[in-house]
């Protein structure tokens, strides 16, 4: 008789177990009141990414309740299959147990299918647990929904990932603990990039890796080496080290890229920094620095276009938000260019430095009380809105920096109409100030 698969058999057997979703299964949390207080289970829309627990959760909640479990697939199922579930639940209450009817994919269900289910969950009969990949708000009819605790589960992280791992290869009852088998660091770190935050990935991959190298060494087991874990995984892994020299290459490609105006080698790169497991965000942060490193006012849109570029990822996800980046990265790489903020912001950080604390000049200090403005804060400063266009010419800088300037717009982009402005100003402040 085959064995389950090692999916399968890693399940976990009880609450503990779970891992990554301590905010629904932690002490005091949602799901672990639900299994551990004597109450009625209320009916549950569990919505996550796929092999993050919310077939397991539901298959805890019923076993440790002690009801019937009965699951349907949206995608294999109809009408008819929900029929049968409910004449069985009515069976099953006839005889004192309660039924817990579970619905994978229930988005998948259309609307008069979902409305199937209204009365049998508005009387008790059944308690719903439905499983979904996609937002509950626009995939269940708001009646059902309205009748339903929706709970969103949280992509497995990387630690997370790391536990389930070491538990299958350590566990020798479920599961390869007994075959003395390992796993190299290179072979991890692919494995857990390509699950992406799935365990189901990460299993089944796993004991084809194992398969693989049973093959060879069928009798004293050993260790899955990288080569062995891209061939279950059915990729080549791309030579790149989150923490090493080959990370600081590539992220210093992609930014020389798009400051030399190259959109498509800024592609390029950032398609290799995705492709072997870069984080997002590290790309993202990077952007929105370029923005203002090497953009600034030639282009004030480009910052925005970068937070945008993070809003959308953040609502999509991998692998669809990616596009966002790729939007942004092409933005980015054909805007005008200015260092003209870069260069003023750290000419005006060393001047603090060098300079220390100078003392704020009178004219521009706040006066809140009687006793500061009898002091003369605050005396003589002129209200700019008071005057025409809203100008007026006054000195801002400390008295040890007077006429000091640090921000020189270059001519391109945005840029040019801000110089345009910025020099007419500081004319008429000189002359203003030489007639006092």
């Amino acid at each position: 008789m085959m064995s389950p698969p090692l999916a399968q058999r890693m399940r976990p057997k009880d609450l503990d177990e779970v891992v990554g979703q301590e905010h629904l299964t932690g002490k005091g949390k949602i799901i672990r009141n639900i299994i551990e207080r004597d109450s009625i289970i209320p009916s549950l829309i569990l919505w996550g990414p796929p092999g993050t627990g919310k077939t397991t959760i539901a298959k805890l909640i019923s076993r440790i309740k002690g009801t019937r479990f009965i699951q349907l697939s949206a995608v294999l199922s109809g009408v008819k299959d929900i029929r049968e579930a409910i004449s069985e639940a009515e069976d099953a209450r006839g005889n004192g147990i309660r039924t817990v009817l579970f619905i994978d994919e229930i988005h998948r269900f259309n609307k008069s299918q979902q409305d199937a289910f209204l009365p049998h969950v508005e009387e008790g009969l059944i308690t719903l647990i439905g499983a979904t990949t996609e937002n509950p708000s626009f995939e269940i009819i708001p009646p059902l929904l309205s009748r339903c605790k929706a709970l969103k589960l949280r992509q497995l992280s990387d630690d997370a990932l790391k536990v389930i791992l070491k538990r299958a290869l350590t566990d020798r009852e479920r599961g390869m603990g007994s075959l003395n088998i390992t796993i190299s660091k290179e072979a991890e770190e692919l494995l857990i990039r390509e699950a992406q935050g799935d365990a189901r990935c990460l299993l089944n991959a796993l004991q084809m890796a194992s398969e693989i190298l049973l093959e060879v060494r069928p009798e004293e087991g050993g260790e899955i080496t990288l080569s062995i874990m891209e061939e279950a995984l059915q990729i080549k892994a791309l030579r790149y080290d989150k923490a090493g020299e080959e990370h600081f290459n590539i992220i210093s490609a992609f930014h020389k890229s798009m400051r030399g105006s190259d959109p498509d080698a800024s592609l390029y790169w950032l398609s290799r920094m995705l492709e072997a497991g870069e984080d997002p965000h590290y790309i993202i942060r990077r952007i929105v620095r370029f923005a203002s490193e090497d953009i600034g006012n030639a282009d004030p849109n480009a910052i925005q276009v970068a937070l945008n570029a993070l809003s959308a990822y953040d609502f999509l996800g991998s692998p669809e938000g990616e596009l966002a980046i790729a939007q942004a990265s092409v933005y980015m790489a054909t805007a005008p260019k200015s260092n003209a903020i870069y260069k003023a912001f750290g000419d005006a950080m060393r001047d603090v430095k060098k300079f220390g604390s100078l003392p704020v000049p009178m004219h521009i200090r706040n006066a809140p009380t009687p006793l500061m403005k009898r002091l003369g804060y605050g005396k003589g400063y002129k209200y700019p809105h008071d005057y025409k266009d809203a100008s007026v010419y006054q000195e801002y800088m400390p008295s040890a920096l007077k006429d000091h300037l640090y921000y020189f717009p270059t001519d391109r982009g945005y840029e040019k109409i801000v110089k345009e402005r910025l020099e007419k100003w500081r004319r008429l402040k000189k002359t203003r100030m030489k007639r006092g």
